[in-house]
């Protein structure tokens, strides 16, 4: 008789429960948010045709990100500009059968802002 062979059994190998890897190495990251919200970045992302979410929502952090960095005090020019938009819109919403003077009280208040704030406004010079 010839020599006997011994073969060893295959192993059989069990599939892995749970979801497949999407192939990604990035750290995952849940958030939690409003549902309007989600429907704002998926429509943005409709828009600019993004293909996931997820990838939309990358894109807008990294843009808050990048404007975050360069973002200051607005100039002279812009909060003056900001200034006479916030009047405008101001006439238009105060009550036509005020007095004068009192129109131009409350539109010098909401310009202003409520006195228990006006200490801790960093966008407005201090009066000395």
């Amino acid at each position: 008789m010839g020599r006997s062979r011994i073969v060893k059994k295959s192993l059989k190998v069990k599939p892995k429960k749970g979801r497949p890897p999407t192939g990604g190495r990035e750290p995952f990251v849940a958030i939690q948010l409003p549902a309007e919200l989600i429907a704002n970045v998926d429509a943005w992302a409709k828009e600019v045709t993004v293909r996931s979410r997820s990838e939309a929502i990358r894109r807008l952090v990294e843009f808050g990100l990048a404007r975050g960095k360069s973002a200051g005090p607005p100039s002279a020019k812009t909060a003056e500009r900001a200034k006479q938009l916030a009047a405008k819109t101001i006439d238009h919403l105060l009550d036509p059968e005020a007095p004068i003077e009192e129109a131009a009280n409350r539109k010098r208040r909401l310009l202003k802002g409520p006195e228990e704030f006006r200490e801790v406004r960093v966008d407005v010079q201090k009066e000395t």
